[in-house]
């Protein structure tokens, strides 16, 4: 292994870099990409930084001769390819600051530093053969991986014939947010300034360079090295064990190649899936660790205490999210089970398949709306998003695997979101309830491994749900919990508002939506109003509860009936305004009647007394019992439900 400190332009002589396929893509974010920016600004001029360590691993010839693009490059111009095994972030980041110096100079003059842009891109960007149309890029990601053409596209501005494939991950944002940031801070200094940066980034910043020799596993190097602020994931982490097991196994060298072909493909459709949606990025530890409980389910505890349901989920659950990783990397994909056999190709192709699959079904069930399932299989997906989807995404993830009718998709969908509304009267999460009725993670592992059928699951959610409702206590419960709290408290309250919302538009001449969900939902917007005021000192309030105490008057307050959905935060303009000041501003538009479906049915009222919050809320209860198929009782019990029993009526 040898070693020096070169600059980065030296570093860049006659070398071509390839990031391979173990490595993960492009991981630094507003920190690391801040930190390496102050790093140059406050570096002295003429005074060197050392920056880190890049290590290297020669590419073979037998490698290196499927390179037909970078063929030319490596024979005439004596040019020597080499992998980044490590600190290939610090590189992707300097290269991503010049092509953005580039084109913030290219708008004012030619050169740099008496360089011309053209002879700088040569350097670090591509070459061209003949100044042809090739192209032999300097830096640059193996062809497989989606980052590749990435970053010549979007990063380089160049023209690809597949660019119409180009896929999206966070590591192609992550690249795009790189060059953003640097651009931005480029316009905001002089060419002089930008000149000085320059010569630092290419003069002054030095790094050691390692050169890895045959004799060093570079697969066994990578997962013990990191990049600055940002440690490997378990995702990333493990997409190199398997490629690196491939390596390991004595099968044929065309079977191991097709295995790591689809490791490769599988980590893709991972990534784009995961990153797809940039407003709503999924976690990849989160995606892991569910597929993981659901596929080596039944080796994770003994059987015999799984039939038993000994077990206790809630516990089984905080176990494995911290456990999950250390199972994976140091227990289950080990070449130790590779020399005993006990892991084989099949193995860890069954495994690559199903993440591969699971991840798409994933990516939907969380973005229904992208997908092509039915319109009503996507109303439901959104229903249940609109709860917190992920105490039951495992289950949804394997019935949508393994059951292709969509009759009972949407059968188990419907189940689920009413279960998932009855757990939240108890302002609880399902799985601290201890059911041996109701265990969705043993339905899906189950499922998974053919020890029951959809069917059989879909009547197990039913039963239960029913046994649950009809006990005595669980209503006393509620009845309990909404007495002491409230419902302004209630954690499936803007869920219940927003669905009664959606019942009115159905039935308005329109159907149009007036109150979003993503505005709605918002915890820092004051989007639920108390018609009768929190604080209410106006004389019209006083005068209307004066019979009640400070406990009744905050009864009142924050029973059901009182509450109010708003299309748009305006919470704090209304306050403590009268009721009819409430229903119309003859200022703004501000007031019920200009809000959505709920705001303009509270304007049919004339006043607002305890006995309009009675009414609205007896009409509301019967539409939870109608919505959901949940029975409260009588008008008297509704009234205890609501927490109002104390008034006579």
């Amino acid at each position: 292994m040898e070693s020096n400190l070169n600059s980065l332009s030296k570093i860049f002589t006659e070398r071509l870099f390839r990031i391979p396929d173990y490595q993960r893509g492009y991981a630094w974010g507003d920190k690391q990409l801040k930190d390496f920016w102050n790093d140059i600004i406050q570096l002295e001029e003429n005074k060197n930084h050392y920056t880190g360590v890049i290590t290297l691993e020669p590419v073979s010839d037998e490698i290196y001769k499927n390179w037909t693009d970078d063929l030319w490059i490596i024979s005439h111009k004596s040019y020597f390819p080499y992998y980044i095994v490590d600190g290939q972030q610090r590189l992707t980041t300097t290269i991503v600051l010049i092509q953005s110096i580039l084109e913030r100079i290219s708008e004012e003059c030619g050169e740099l530093n008496y360089t011309s842009l053209d002879e700088i891109k040569r350097k670090f960007i591509f070459d061209t053969k003949d100044k042809g149309i090739s192209r032999s890029y300097i830096f640059g990601y193996e062809k497989d991986n989606p980052s590749y053409e990435f970053l010549k596209t979007e990063i380089f501005n160049e023209i690809s014939s597949t660019s119409n494939n180009k896929q999206e991950t966070i590591y192609t944002q992550n690249l795009e947010n790189a060059k953003k940031y640097f651009l931005s801070q480029l316009n905001n200094i002089s060419i002089n300034e930008i000149e000085i940066l320059y010569k630092k980034l290419t003069q002054h910043m030095l790094f050691n360079i390692y050169t890895i020799t045959s004799d060093i596993d570079t697969f066994v190097s990578f997962e013990t090295m990191n990049n600055r602020g940002k440690p490997l994931s378990h995702l990333e982490l493990l997409k190199n064990r398997l490629i690196y097991l491939s390596t390991k196994l004595s099968d044929d060298e065309f079977e191991k190649n097709s295995l790591r072909k689809k490791i490769n493909h599988c980590w893709k459709s991972i990534y784009h899936n995961l990153g797809r949606n940039k407003l709503k990025p999924l976690q990849d530890d989160r995606f892991l660790v569910n597929h993981y409980m659901i596929y080596f389910g039944i080796e994770l505890w003994n059987r015999e205490e799984f039939e038993s349901r000994k077990f206790r989920l809630p516990n089984f659950y905080a176990s494995q999210r911290d456990d999950y990783a250390s199972f994976l990397l140091e227990k289950k994909f080990t070449t130790k089970n590779i020399h005993d056999s006990t892991l084989t190709i099949n193995n860890i192709n069954d495994y690559v398949v199903s993440l591969q699959e699971s991840v798409e079904i994933w990516y939907f069930i969380h973005n229904p709306k992208e997908s092509k399932y039915s319109n009503d299989i996507k109303r439901y997906l959104e229903k249940i998003n609109r709860q917190g989807i992920n105490d039951v995404a495992p289950l949804i993830m394997t019935f949508f695997k393994t059951e292709q009718d969509n009759k009972k998709r949407l059968e188990l969908l419907e189940k689920l979101e009413r279960l998932i509304f009855t757990f939240s009267l108890f302002n609880i999460r399902y799985y601290h309830i201890e059911s041996d009725d109701i265990q969705f993670l043993s339905f899906a592992i189950n499922l998974h491994n053919k020890q029951t059928t959809s069917k059989e699951i879909l009547r197990r959610i039913e039963e239960g749900s029913t046994k649950l409702l009809t006990r005595k206590e669980a209503k006393e419960f509620m009845i309990k919990n909404f007495k002491d709290e409230g419902f302004y408290n209630w954690h499936g309250i803007r869920y219940f508002l927003y669905e009664y919302d959606l019942h009115l538009s159905e039935k308005s001449k329109t159907s149009r939506i007036k109150l979003e969900w993503e505005t709605f939902a918002k915890s820092d917007y004051n989007t639920i109003e108390h018609i009768y005021p929190q604080n209410s000192r106006q004389k019209c309030w006083v005068d209307s509860f004066k019979q009640f105490n400070h406990k009744q008057k905050k009864s009142l307050r924050n029973s059901l009936g009182n509450l109010l959905p708003l299309s748009q935060p305006k919470n704090s303009s209304l306050q403590d305004k009268c009721f009819e000041s409430k229903v119309s501003s003859n200022n703004s538009k501000v007031g019920y009647k200009y809000g959505c479906y709920s705001e303009n049915e509270v304007t049919e009222y004339s006043k607002w007394t305890h006995e309009e919050i009675i009414d609205r809320g007896i009409h509301l209860v019967n539409f939870m019992e109608e919505h959901w198929k949940i029975k409260i009782g009588n008008d008297q019990e509704k009234l205890k439900f609501l927490g109002l029993d104390f008034i006579k009526r």
